[in-house]
């Protein structure tokens, strides 16, 4: 039985689809018999008609219905690897990448992986062209007009030089302003001045250049598993207020919450999906250092996230759908938090850490204490990880065989040794990494502070100064001069720390140096 098209022509023959655009009707997907008359996408409709006198059968163009069977396409494909990426606006929306790194030894060679796939799409009625080669860039350029294959590894450039330069995804007006001055082919591009490229056509080129042969790298973007625990609320009028979006995500995180108590876990990660009116999606994704179930922690994570973005967010007319996914979970038991009933308050370090992270970004740090007394060494910056259930604890037990006492060589007892933390003076708030040495030095007193000196080409005059405060070297990394550290202050306001190397002789000139500043 035969079912007309949305033209009125019988679905028999050549098969197009077309898309409304400013100027009519434009092809945007042929099959194999139109493809043999000569038609091709993005050819308007009528002239297409115009020129061959074979009916077609036109079909109308669903974006929506076209995403959602290259995301079923792409989930299938994970039998091969668990990298997958769809083809985006730049390779045409109709194709997947797959990362097979690590993968092909588990159908034997990366010949057998592609005959197998190339099996599996015909046996489903899916015509492919499949290449597979070190970047994704020289990949795509094969399988869309080189016909497919395996490239050897380290041989891309010369896969690629016969091919045209339409193949690195450009621009069309900038591939067929590149045709017009005889560059047609990459290889044409590869002998040419990358400087001169750059300067002519932008760097937009030169990028897709060095990603095609491996010179930049291009991170696959992989597509994402749907998502078991989601919720998700539509608006009638576009919401763009933050206070309203903090409060759908804790409303939704709330909705979330029994799915999660049933299962025994916690989120770990969420991930925040909000749709523009005009079709735009933003994504906020949320961490936590501990598996939670909490709606306000995440509510309040998000508050700062937001005001971390402020107009970055970029709002526009308003969002009319938020939706809120465990992206990630952990195990998380039972407990009694309150003895009524009640919210409960999450405290701790790790809430501390989260926040921070949303203030200030992914990766915050810390000041940790090293076991040393000079200043430049007592401290190092690390990644800040909170340190959660973990306890140490120490027990001095009065008297038993345990209890141990030093004694001297008459057999009578020594006192306890006794250990008492003596408070430092103030440390600067920006400690230079080395001291910086100073000039045109004044002191009253050999050994007193400096009543003037000249540091990064500005003289300070001292009003007032604290101090000494001596720091000796590390005894067992070798010998090195005492410092004299005195807090000075200038007439300005400025509060530096400075420190004379070395005590005072009429053989050697004394030198100061600069190793912090307060204020």
């Amino acid at each position: 039985m035969q079912t007309a098209g949305v033209q009125g022509v019988p679905d028999t023959g050549p098969m197009v689809v077309a898309a409304m655009e400013a100027n009519g009707l434009r092809l945007t997907s042929v099959d194999a018999t139109a493809s043999a008359l000569g038609l091709s996408p993005g050819e308007p409709l009528a002239r297409a008609r115009a020129r061959i006198g074979t009916p077609i059968a036109v079909h109308p163009s669903d974006p929506e219905a076209d995403a959602a069977a290259l995301v079923r396409l792409c989930l299938w494909a994970k039998r091969y690897t668990p990298t997958i990426a769809a083809f985006g606006p730049a390779e045409g929306r109709d194709g997947v990448f797959l990362d097979v790194q690590g993968a092909s030894h588990l159908f034997g060679t990366e010949a057998d992986l592609v005959a197998d796939l190339s099996l599996r799409l015909a046996v489903g009625g899916l015509p492919a062209r499949i290449a597979l080669a070190d970047t994704p860039g020289c990949a795509f350029a094969l399988a869309r007009h080189g016909g497919g294959g395996i490239v050897t590894p380290g041989c891309n450039a010369e896969a690629l030089r016969c091919i045209s330069v339409a193949a690195l995804r450009l621009d069309p007006a900038l591939a067929q302003s590149l045709a017009r001055l005889g560059l047609r082919r990459i290889g044409h591009l590869m002998d040419a001045s990358r400087a001169a490229l750059a300067r002519r056509f932008g760097e937009s080129l030169v990028l897709r250049l060095d990603q095609a042969l491996g010179l930049r790298p291009e991170p696959l973007v992989p597509l994402d598993e749907p998502h078991d625990i989601c919720a998700t609320r539509g608006f009638l009028e576009p919401i763009g207020r933050q206070e309203t979006i903090v409060a759908t995500a804790t409303r939704l995180m709330e909705e979330l919450t029994p799915q999660l108590e049933a299962t025994g876990l916690g989120a770990r990660a969420l991930r925040l999906t909000l749709t523009r009116v005009d079709g735009c999606v933003r994504t906020l994704d949320l961490a936590v250092s501990v598996p939670t179930r909490c709606a306000r922690q995440v509510g309040r994570l998000l508050d700062l996230r937001l005001d971390r973005l402020g107009s970055a967010l970029d709002a526009g007319f308003g969002f009319e759908t938020v939706s809120l996914a465990v992206v990630s979970t952990g195990p998380m038991s039972e407990r009694q938090i309150t003895l009524v009933e009640g919210p409960a308050e999450v405290e701790g370090p790790g809430c501390l850490v989260d926040a921070l992270r949303q203030r200030i970004g992914p990766h915050p740090l810390r000041s940790h204490a090293l076991a040393s007394h000079l200043p430049e060494r007592a401290e190092a910056v690390l990644p800040w990880k909170p340190v959660i259930g973990r306890h140490i604890g120490v027990s001095t037990p009065e008297a038993g065989p345990s209890a141990k006492s030093l004694s001297s060589g008459t057999g009578s007892p020594l006192d306890p040794i006794r250990v008492t933390a003596s408070r430092l003076p103030p440390r600067p708030l920006v400690l230079l990494r080395r001291g910086e040495a100073v000039e045109d030095v004044i002191a009253l007193v050999p050994d007193g502070p400096p009543q003037r000196f000249r540091w990064r080409r500005r003289l300070h005059r001292i009003i007032h100064a604290d101090g000494p405060e001596r720091i000796a070297d590390e005894w067992w990394r070798g010998s090195a001069p005492v410092r004299d550290y005195y807090v000075v202050e200038d007439e300005a306001g400025r509060r530096l720390w400075v420190y004379r190397e070395g005590p005072f002789t009429l053989q050697k000139p004394v030198q100061w140096f600069v190793h912090g500043l307060f204020a």
